[in-house]
């Protein structure tokens, strides 16, 4: 696969994704309070966007504290969006709310929006639905972080519709897919590749990626990368 996308895993659900045009982009960035995240990523002082799939605190992260330091556009669920402006200062300027089969284009990339099925709250307050984000980068690839979900129907019609080159898979189970589950996902799609996301951060998060590569690369035409945390996995 021909890229000039940059795309680190930097532990859980969360990326590091930097367009052809050098805009850096963070997705889910749970970073200085996440075990698995490398010492060396844990701050991030050069970003662009921050894309949020849901409330859920090992997804919003760091958030709040990068858009004060870099300035950066926050990108999110409508009620997210609103819940973040309005009681935990993210400044309106920086915000971008949009919801499901909507997409902004931002530089040199758009983000779709589209459904999962999972739940979404941000410190005891609603959150909006969940969601999984579609990033399609101009005359690139595209990338489709699903977010945390379980398998539905609709992933089908997503992999029509968008053609996703690389997603980005839930396997840990208990709060998402197993990797047995997230096989059948990937067999949806249709996707060319898949990285196993949102496991071994705690001890509930069992799913073993090893698993899910087993069963996807049995089952489907979908290969599965396995990236160590901070590695860059398109270089």
């Amino acid at each position: 696969m021909e890229t000039t996308v940059q795309a680190y895993w930097l532990g859980h659900s969360a990326f590091k994704l930097v367009s052809p045009a050098g805009k850096t982009i963070l997705i889910d960035p749970f970073l200085s309070q996440n075990p698995t995240t490398p010492d060396e990523h844990k701050q991030q002082n050069d970003v662009d966007y921050i894309l949020l799939t849901h409330g859920h605190g090992d997804h919003v992260g760091d958030t709040l504290d990068i858009a004060v330091d870099t300035g950066c556009t926050v990108a999110s669920m409508v009620e997210l969006s609103r819940l973040l402006v309005g009681k935990h200062g993210l400044s309106e300027e920086q915000a971008v709310e949009f919801n499901k089969g909507g997409t902004v284009a931002f530089d040199d990339f758009a983000v779709t929006m589209v459904s999962a099925n999972h739940s979404s709250s941000y410190q005891g307050d609603y959150a909006g639905e969940p969601a999984g984000l579609i990033i399609s980068f101009d005359d690139d690839i595209t990338f489709y972080h699903l977010g945390d979900t379980n398998i539905f129907y609709d992933l089908e019609l997503y992999g029509e519709l968008y053609e996703p080159d690389v997603i980005a898979v839930p396997t840990g189970d208990h709060y998402t897919m197993g990797p047995e589950e997230a096989a059948m996902a990937c067999d949806l799609i249709g996707a060319d590749y898949a990285v196993p996301i949102h496991y071994g951060t705690m001890p509930v998060l069992s799913g073993d990626p090893e698993e899910f590569k087993e069963y996807t690369e049995d089952a489907t035409d979908t290969e599965v990368w396995i990236p160590e945390a901070g590695d860059n996995f398109l270089a």
